[in-house]
């Protein structure tokens, strides 16, 4: 579970947010960036603000090609150092050989073991050497996350701070300060993507659908977390 920090969010910016979860953190802190729309607005605020952020990614092998051209416009646009880490190779290798390359589909409990290959095992090296991390969720975006909290100290890696600046913004505010600051966004979005992740797990979604409803659509709704987000 996740220890909350006292109430932040109220009235406060994102860059304030921002400030508050690095001090609280007193320490190195980066963005874990997945070159979402809203890991790239936290970007622009925190390069508009002065904010010293650090920045990693988890290439976990099955992401988009649009995904990649999206980390090299941020690296030339904000001369940005970020840092990959990747699955561990015996680790995908024995679950592929073992049991095909689509075994995710096949089961919940197949589907959290992949995750946690490519995704939850990266994260724990990446976070190991930090205070605070920070990421682009939203309350707005699944049932999942309703509960968010701007601030939070993450038990389940080691107690550090965890910081959530966009927690109450909506995808309306999120699209117009992208378009405004002429953002580099995913070309996706344009093909009805409005949550990307791994390119066999993302789809599209209709208009009437959640953000999150193209995240491993053969799922129910409570489950699309991929467990980088225990709660």
């Amino acid at each position: 579970m996740n220890t909350y920090i006292p109430e932040t969010e109220l009235n406060a910016t994102p860059a304030e947010l921002l400030r508050i979860g690095i001090e609280t953190a007193n320490g190195p802190v980066s963005l874990a960036c997945s070159f979402s729309l809203e890991d790239v607005v936290i970007i622009d605020i925190a390069q508009q603000a002065g904010i010293k952020l650090g920045f990693f990614a988890l290439d976990t092998g099955r992401l988009n090609e649009e995904t990649y051209e999206v980390a090299d416009a941020l690296v030339e646009r904000y001369r940005l150092k970020i840092d990959w880490y990747f699955p561990r190779h015996e680790n995908v290798e024995a679950v592929e050989r073992g049991k095909g390359m689509f075994s995710f589909r096949e089961s919940l409990q197949n589907r959290h073991e992949c995750c946690h290959i490519r995704k939850v095992e990266p994260l724990s090296r990446a976070l190991n050497r930090l205070n605070g991390w920070v990421t682009g969720m939203r309350r707005e975006q699944s049932v999942t996350r309703n509960d968010l909290k701007a601030i939070e100290r993450d038990e389940l890696n080691n107690g550090i701070i965890k910081i959530n600046p966009l927690i109450s913004w909506d995808e309306e505010q999120l699209i117009s300060y992208t378009e405004e600051h002429r953002l580099p966004q995913n070309r996706l979005y344009s093909q009805g993507f409005r949550s990307i992740g791994c390119a066999p797990c993302t789809r599209a979604v209709q208009p009437n659908e959640a953000a999150r409803a193209g995240r491993w659509w053969w799922e129910n709704p409570e489950h699309k977390e991929c467990g980088l987000h225990r709660r």
